[in-house]
């Protein structure tokens, strides 16, 4: 595979090239027909799938296609239960088989460190160790099913207040330790095919142009095979990405990220092999997701008993003052305020058949 794919690589023009960096739109990758080189898409998890119907937006205004709703990592974290997740994520692989969908939008790693952070409910815990075996195990439930994952949001993304261009100052000591490890665990232990990168800056760089985090850490030390995704419209400058080590830029630019990539290789200001090594990595990824690509039909409600099994291996009683539970079958139950007529599971956003915002 290697060797076609470097074929192929010389047979590209630069245009065709820098295309390859970018979306072909909100959810697909761009394909080069003439080549044979193939589009596949990717979508939000990480719960569960959310594919939509029809135009692609990220808000979440158009239907999604019905999908299983598992427990959010908030909650399968705490079932501390490596085999749960692994079948979860099995299950969620499945579905995204059904749905012809090579990459799905997750497992999300981040250390919960404010309880004011949006994304707490898709982040598995506050506990580095935890994070790491949860996410390890995700990964590889899903990716035994020849569907790939995307560790997210890469790194230190751990808050909501200007969240877009926050700059997280940390020592080395505590960024090793602490935001970085489950990141580390989870690549060391299952490869995934892709990791996200944040919209934030980490001590003075956006993640999205930070060498040290993407090639250093990420590729260097750690040993990713896959490529560096952006979270969806966290590319600053594209220029500075693709040479930190951001190798797709998602969604589309409509041209004008790879018109920036063509422009400064023609000048002579970075050499033609950064442009040849990313879509290296890039068509790995992407002629795997379409080799792996099967026809599925899945059981549903095997599905649903699994994410009840989830959901029930996953829940803790702090308390049980007075021996109110178990209730009794003749108990009569009142349920209070906004949610009892509209009940939000999972977070505000991320929902497979719902959400208001990509990532």
């Amino acid at each position: 595979m290697k060797d076609r794919i470097k074929q192929l690589i010389s047979q590209l023009t630069l245009e065709e090239k820098a295309g390859l960096c970018s979306g072909l739109d909100f959810w697909h990758t761009k394909g080069v027909e003439r080549l044979g080189i193939p589009s596949i898409m990717l979508t939000d998890g990480p719960h569960g799938l959310r594919k939509q119907k029809g135009d692609s937006d990220h808000l979440g205004i158009m239907d999604s296609v019905p999908s299983t709703c598992f427990p959010s990592g908030a909650g399968l974290a705490c079932s501390w239960d490596r085999d749960l997740i692994r079948k979860v994520g099995e299950a969620l692989g499945v579905e995204c088989q059904a749905e012809d969908v090579g990459i799905l939008l997750g497992p999300a790693a981040n250390i919960k460190r404010s309880p004011l952070c949006g994304r707490n409910f898709e982040y598995f815990s506050e506990d580095p160790y935890l994070s790491t075996e949860m996410a390890a195990n995700h990964i590889a439930g899903v990716q035994s099913q020849g569907v790939g994952t995307s560790l997210k949001h890469y790194a230190v993304n751990n808050q909501e207040h200007r969240r877009m261009s926050v700059d997280a100052v940390v020592d080395e000591r505590t960024l090793r330790e602490i935001y970085l490890s489950s990141f580390e665990g989870a690549v060391k232990q299952a490869q995934p095919w892709t990791v996200m990168c944040a919209y934030n800056k980490v001590n003075g760089e956006y993640c999205s142009e930070n060498k040290y985090l993407l090639n250093d850490i990420l590729k260097e030390e750690w040993g990713l095979e896959g490529f560096v995704v952006s979270d969806w419209g966290a590319v600053d400058e594209r220029v500075p990405g693709l040479i930190a080590g951001l190798e797709l830029e998602m969604p589309s630019s409509n041209g004008a990220g790879d018109r920036k990539i063509v422009e400064t290789v023609r000048n002579g200001s970075i050499s033609e092999d950064i442009v040849d090594k990313a879509v290296e990595r890039i068509l790995t990824v992407v002629f795997k997701a379409a080799e792996n690509k099967k026809a599925v039909i899945f059981n549903q409600e095997e599905h649903h008993q699994l994410a009840r099994e989830a959901a029930r291996e996953s829940m803790v009683l702090l308390k049980n003052e007075q021996r109110i539970l178990p209730l009794s079958k003749d108990a009569a139950i009142s349920v209070i305020g906004a949610f009892a007529q509209q009940p939000r599971y999972q977070g505000g956003g991320k929902l497979p058949h719902k959400a208001d915002e990509t990532g």
